[in-house]
């Protein structure tokens, strides 16, 4: 959990500082909702939360008002978050093409309990590990599928699930090819995702931390260069004397 926290900020802040100015954007592309996973080998997890007002309450159910002018209730967002496995540690708002966005950030302790929160009560997840490796499953199941009105979809309006695994991903079943930092994504129609399409999340990967493994290669080098630099000064001390008496 320590080092998720230490790791995650340093590798993603750019992304993840982007992906709220632009309010759901993922390299020029626009989600109506999007849920970010950065998963740690310990089972704990960083999750961020992407959504529109009118997604969230067309996909999990909530009553937040889609009014372009009304006020964002930060209070409510962070209390739906909250519960006995997650911990919100942010909640911010932005808007684009007339619609109200919210960006949660919240810790989850178990990623195998986050689906007792109510806001990710339509997946089921599991990870475990098996031999050599580690498996990452995650199944999504039916939305609220509530009706929301005229909120300015036009039926082009995509929703993501994004993957940050810890260490070097031997299988998947995205569709996508791996993007640099370990990520996976799969996409969905915002239509598909509100009918209740079902979508499954499978990834596997090595028992060994990408991160340790930079810390070593980071270790090693140092090293190295600290040993040149040492036997450089040794050989221009050792060679000084001769050169002198040369002369």
């Amino acid at each position: 959990m320590r080092i998720r926290a230490l790791a995650v900020p340093a590798i993603v802040i750019a992304s993840v500082l982007a992906n709220i100015a632009c309010g759901g954007t993922s390299l020029f592309r626009q989600y109506e909702y999007e849920e970010e996973v950065y998963l740690s080998l310990d089972g704990s997890a960083t999750i961020y939360v992407n959504a529109s007002l009118a997604a969230m309450n067309a996909l999990r159910g909530t009553n937040f008002s889609t009014s372009p002018t009304a006020r964002v209730d930060r209070d409510a967002v962070r209390a739906l978050y909250t519960s006995p496995t997650t911990h919100v540690t942010w909640v911010r708002e932005s808007r684009r093409n007339g619609r109200r966005f919210v960006h949660v950030r919240l810790d989850a302790d178990d990623i195998t309990r986050l689906s007792a929160a109510a806001p990710f009560a339509w997946s089921t997840y599991s990870f475990h590990r098996d031999g050599d490796e580690y498996l990452y499953r995650q199944a999504i199941g039916a939305s609220a599928g509530r009706e929301v009105g005229d909120v300015g979809w036009t039926g082009r309006e995509l929703v993501a699930f994004r993957l940050h695994l810890p260490s070097r991903i031997t299988f998947h079943n995205s569709g996508n090819d791996v993007r640099r930092g370990n990520i996976l994504e799969w996409e969905q129609p915002l239509a598909d995702r509100l009918r209740g399409a079902p979508l499954l999340l499978d990834a596997r990967m090595q028992t060994q931390s990408i991160l340790y493994r930079t810390l070593w290669l980071f270790a090693a080098t140092f090293v190295a260069v600290v040993a040149a630099f040492v036997a450089v000064i040794w050989l221009v001390l050792r060679r000084g004397p001769s050169h002198a008496e040369t002369v």
